[in-house]
C-alpha cells in the first residue's frame, strides 16, 4: 500500500511541475499539494495519529 501511495504521489508532483512549466500555475500548485497529501512519507492524509 505504501509503494502505491508513493507512486501516485510522485506522478502527481511531476505532473504538477510540468503543468507549472506549461503556464497553468493554479492547477500545478493544486496537483503538487495533492501529491504531498497522498504520499506516505511526511504529511499524508492517510496517516492519522492515534490518540
Amino acid at each position: 500500500m505504501g509503494f502505491i501511495l508513493w507512486l501516485i504521489a510522485v506522478v502527481l508532483v511531476v505532473y504538477g511541475v510540468v503543468t507549472l512549466i506549461q503556464g497553468s500555475v493554479l492547477l500545478g500548485i493544486i496537483l503538487i499539494i495533492v501529491g504531498l497529501a497522498v504520499g506516505p512519507g511526511g504529511w499524508s492524509i492517510f496517516n492519522r495519529r492515534k490518540v
